[in-house]
């Protein structure tokens, strides 16, 4: 009898753990099944859209758009075929899967990824820029949605890459999460650190002389664009004739000592001095740090590299997050992201975007004075060129190539509440063409306002 038992006990035992065994494997297979059929040549995919609900990915490959219909967002959407891999969709092609363990491959499916952008927008900046190349982004300060993201040269994915060798260089990525020189929009974040470290009285206090040229303790030239100069100078119109010889001095001044200035500018998120380069992440997408060298207060790269040259290279998508901190109010970036939700399979929402900021980079009172230079400069100089709008801003032009072209860039926002928009445009080699970044901020903020 204690035989049979022990034998009924090991066959009990075995039979569980096989039904234990079965329940592991096909919930592993549950899982794991969608992964295995996205890898293969079999999987089906859903759409990508914009907020409006147009299409931004086809991931049927079935259906017919008009030509370069996906030319605008072509390399910050992407698509599957493995060309570029710093995409939403090749970020995220998880979340367009269109196969169920339950319900197997099916067209029928509604996996979806709903982005936040505008689609006629972002091609209404795209066509403003004509034969000249750049970049722009624009966002929501209040929620952090992405508006609009446009690199020039792009690619419309139905097209295919055949002649992936005579692609202009940069066409199969987006220049708004790549390090560029920012120029004088560097200024900000040299006056948010001034501001920081010296106070808005004392700083607005500090005055210096511009004659169109500046020779710094150790023997070397900083110029102004202007050079005839532009006399004696505080922050507020220093800001506003963007005067060179104006911050060389400021860094000077011995009430911005360099180990301050250093540490301001890395709670900006500057990597200073060889510090790891990090990224940023916008829904898997990585977007480059901002990087600089400050070794010596008082010689050339340094002082070049505050006021926007030197070693000091930003993206636009961070010279943009740095202007929600500003506009907002609070001295803390609303963190940008691209997809609004997504919906899998079987219909369900799925990874509903959340309002997100990041940690505190100056004060509130920081803010609240560099927001009013800004809207100041805006006031004076942009009503025209920018029409309808209340506009801080800063503008910026970068040397590249060594000095052989130039690059004009924009950086600003709306202030007002109800048009919450902050922005960064970018035209490259600038001389190339007439066009300017005003005009297509005008253009960017025309075509976004139905929007709110």
């Amino acid at each position: 009898m204690k035989s049979i038992r022990r034998c009924q006990h090991i066959i009990s035992f075995i039979i569980v753990m096989f039904i234990i065994g079965m329940a592991v494997l096909v919930l592993k297979i549950q899982r794991e099944a969608p992964f295995y059929m996205m890898n293969s040549d079999h999987h089906e995919l859903g759409f990508v859209y914009d907020r409006k609900g147009d299409v931004l990915f086809d991931g049927t490959g079935e259906n017919q758009y008009p030509e370069n219909y996906f030319i605008d967002i072509g390399n910050i959407i992407g698509d599957d075929s493995g060309q570029m891999n710093n995409t939403l969709v090749a970020q995220n092609i998880e979340k367009l899967n269109n196969y169920s363990f339950s319900g197997g491959l099916t067209s029928n499916g509604r996996a979806s990824i709903y982005t936040t952008m505008d689609h006629e927008a972002n091609r209404a900046v795209y066509n403003a820029f004509g034969y000249q190349e750049g970049c722009v982004v624009a966002y929501n300060y209040a929620t952090g949605d992405i508006l609009v993201s446009t690199s020039l040269p792009s690619i419309d994915v139905t097209q295919g890459y055949d002649a992936i060798d005579s692609f202009k260089p940069g066409t199969l990525m987006s220049k708004t999460l790549y390090k560029t020189i920012p120029g004088s929009t560097q200024k900000v974040s040299t006056v948010i650190s001034a501001l920081e470290i010296m106070g808005a009285e004392r700083l607005f206090s500090k005055s210096y002389t511009c004659t169109g040229q500046y020779i710094n303790r150790t023997g070397l030239n900083i110029d102004c664009h202007n050079i005839y100069g532009h006399g004696t100078l505080n922050i507020q119109q220093a800001v506003e004739n963007s005067c060179n010889p104006f911050f060389a001095q400021l860094i000077e001044d011995d009430d911005l000592p360099l180990d301050r200035l250093i540490e301001q500018y890395r709670k900006l998120g500057y990597a200073v001095n060889g510090d790891e380069d990090k990224y940023f992440d916008i829904d898997g997408i990585q977007c480059e740090r901002a990087s600089t060298n400050l070794t010596d207060k008082y010689e050339f790269t340094t002082q070049w590299g505050c006021i926007g040259q030197g070693d000091t290279i930003v993206s636009p998508m961070q010279l943009m997050m740095w202007q929600s901190a500003i506009a907002n109010g609070t001295g803390r970036m609303t963190m940008p992201h691209l997809i609004d939700h997504c919906v899998n399979v079987n219909g369900t929402v799925t990874d509903a975007a959340k309002i997100e900021y990041s940690e505190q980079l100056f004060s509130p009172e920081t803010a609240a004075t560099m927001k009013q230079i800004l809207l100041t400069n805006g006031a004076n100089h942009y009503a025209y060129s920018i029409s309808g709008y209340n506009v801080g801003v800063k503008s910026g032009t970068a040397q590249v190539d060594e000095g052989a072209n130039e690059n004009s860039l924009l950086v600003g926002f709306v202030d007002d509440p109800a048009f919450p928009v902050a922005f960064c445009i970018l035209i490259e080699k600038k001389n190339e063409g007439f066009l300017t970044t005003e005009q297509i901020a005008q253009v960017l903020l025309d075509n976004l306002r139905a929007d709110f």
